[in-house]
């Protein structure tokens, strides 16, 4: 079972925001309900940013809120390994419908903003001080590309584990696709049309190591760039299709790098 790294995260956070930092009693007064964040902002989405940390250069947080009141999370404690810690569970709103509360064995709140989360003290006060701006998580740009879209699946079965995660990278300005096949690192172009869904990989170039495992995953995925010529995209999944047949991979987004 998880250590709880994302409340362990909050954990830190909150020492060091409240032990560092003054906190302003919530206002009084509220909006009304009918004009508050949970009803008048598309906050649904994925969020991230660093939280400062008392005893790392920060964690790396990423944080989903789904319409259905569940909530998911990955934090990285930058500076002292890689390892990412995950938890999920539900939310509430408060009466105002201006802020969250996570569930998990230490609640974290958050008032929720246009395209951003401010993380709360305990108490739900906000944080103020020198490193008040470092406690908000910005909301993540819907779609494909400058994303790292791990590979969870090759023609209908899940990839093995692996010690390193076979993904693929679509980048933005330049129309590039790079990323890492189970043993060597490729990469090469792609066109899109997002109005129709459909995409093409070309000029595809890979280094020539040989592995003692994912050698196989590898040739698989590598037939599959130069199949696709479709792609279906649901929130933090995206399919490579052909024509109208079932989907030849799947894949999972990952925000921290």
């Amino acid at each position: 079972m998880m250590k709880s790294g994302m409340a362990m995260g909050i954990a830190v956070a909150i020492m060091f925001g409240v032990g560092g930092c003054a906190s302003v009693p919530p206002s009084a007064g509220g909006p009304d309900p009918a004009h508050s964040s949970r009803n008048a902002l598309d906050w649904a989405g994925t969020y991230r940013g660093v939280l400062p940390c008392a005893d790392c250069e920060g964690i790396d947080t990423t944080l989903t809120l789904n319409s259905d009141g569940r909530w998911t999370s990955q934090a990285r404690y930058l500076g002292k390994d890689d390892k990412v810690f995950s938890e999920q569970g539900s939310f509430t709103w408060d009466e105002r419908g201006g802020s969250v509360t996570l569930s998990g064995t230490e609640p974290a709140r958050y008032l929720v903003g246009e395209n951003r989360l401010i993380r709360l003290a305990s108490d739900g006060s906000r944080i103020t001080g020198a490193l008040a701006d470092h406690y908000v998580l910005t909301k993540v740009e819907e779609g494909m590309k400058e994303k790292r879209w791990k590979l969870v699946e090759l023609r209908g079965k899940p990839v093995p584990a692996m010690e390193r995660e076979p993904y693929l990278i679509l980048r933005a300005e330049d129309g590039l696709v790079n990323g890492y096949g189970g043993c060597n690192t490729f990469g090469g172009s792609y066109t899109i049309d997002e109005a129709t869904s459909r995409i093409r990989f070309g000029q595809l170039a890979m280094t020539l190591m040989a592995c003692s495992e994912g050698m196989d995953v590898e040739g698989e995925f590598t037939k599959i760039l130069e199949e696709a010529d479709n792609y279906s995209l649901n929130g933090d999944s995206m399919t490579l299709n052909r024509g109208r047949m079932a989907p030849l991979a799947r894949f999972e987004a990952v925000y921290l790098q």
